[in-house]
This record gives C-alpha cells, sequence and structure tokens, in this order.
C-alpha cells in the first residue's frame, strides 16, 4: 500500500519542540521512537499519524524519515535541501544529536488526539535509555523490514490491535 498521509514539515517542526520541551535530553533517537510511538497509537484510534511521517527501518529502530531530514537539514547536515530550514533553525537547534529548543511549541498546530498521543509517548517512553527505546521499538514492523527501507503502513497496522485500520486505509469512504 502507498503511504497514506501527507507529511506535514511544519506540524513536525512543532513536535520535535514539544518532546524537545517535555523529556530530558531530548536527542533525535528520544525524539524520532517517541514520535512512532505516538504515531502508532494515534493511528490505533484515529486512523492516522500525528505529522503524517513515513518510517525508515534503521539500526536502532524506526525513524520518521521527513522529521529526520529536518533534524540533518538544522544540524547543517542534509544533501536534501529544505524549503522551511530556516523556520525549524528559528524554532530550535541541533549540537551533535541533542536537540535544543529556542521557543515553546505551538501547539495549536495539533488536535486535541495528537496532543493526547504525543503526551502518553512522553509518559510512557520519554525516561526509557536509548538501549531500551532501541530494544521496544525492535517491533514486527521493524524485524519485517530491511535495515535503510521504509516501513510498509501494513507491517505497521499489523503490530496493532485493530483489525479493521487495514480496509479504512484503503478505503475512508466506502459507499
Amino acid at each position: 500500500m502507498k503511504h497514506p498521509f501527507i507529511f506535514k514539515a511544519e506540524k513536525s517542526v512543532e513536535a520535535i519542540l514539544y518532546i524537545g520541551q517535555n523529556v530530558g535530553e531530548p536527542t533525535f533517537h528520544r525524539i524520532s521512537k517517541i514520535m512512532y510511538f505516538a504515531d502508532k497509537a494515534h493511528l490505533e484510534k484515529y486512523g492516522r499519524f500525528v505529522s503524517g511521517d513515513s518510517y525508515v527501518a534503521m539500526k536502532h529502530g524506526p525513524v520518521p524519515s521527513g522529521t529526520y531530514d529536518i533534524l540533518k537539514a538544522v544540524r547543517d547536515d542534509s544533501l536534501t535541501p529544505m524549503a522551511d530550514v530556516n523556520t525549524a533553525k528559528q524554532a530550535f537547534i541541533v549540537e551533535k544529536f541533542l536537540v535544543k529548543p529556542r521557543r515553546t511549541a505551538k501547539t495549536d498546530y495539533f488536535s486535541d488526539s495528537d496532543l493526547e498521543c504525543l503526551n502518553n509517548a512522553i509518559q510512557e517512553y520519554g525516561h526509557l535509555s536509548f538501549h531500551q527505546l532501541t530494544d521496544v521499538s525492535h517491533d514486527k514492523a521493524w524485524q519485517t523490514t530491511d535495515e535503510n527501507d521504509y516501513i510498509d503502513i501494513e507491517q505497521i497496522v499489523d503490530t496493532l490491535d485493530a483489525d479493521y485500520l487495514l480496509d479504512y486505509l484503503l478505503d475512508p469512504f466506502p459507499e
């Protein structure tokens, strides 16, 4: 199945900030894993990802591709030119792998359900160590995908307790 969501870079910047303000040591890794768990929960309950990102199976677990590109661009370490990198650079700085917010996240970018899932993921996973986050994110979706390949949405859905979800994603407005 083609990735069913549209990536919203501005919302991703706000998610990076929001997570960065609510966890100790907001590293690329920690932010990526919290986004993954928030997106999985939001997909299961509400049928979409928070910022519409796609996930890549990397060595230390799933990584939100667009969000990772933003983080690398702010660090001036990206081969992909980004139109809105200046907006992101005004929002936060990156020192190696650590994100340092320059301002407060604009929560009006988020729905109540977005904030619910982000907050739950922060609470449940925000305190875990690098190795604990890596281990817990090495789920079936990650395991069934080759390293550096995109994780199919079907693989992520398969990790959830939502039998109806794949049908909904294939045809959200049946006649």
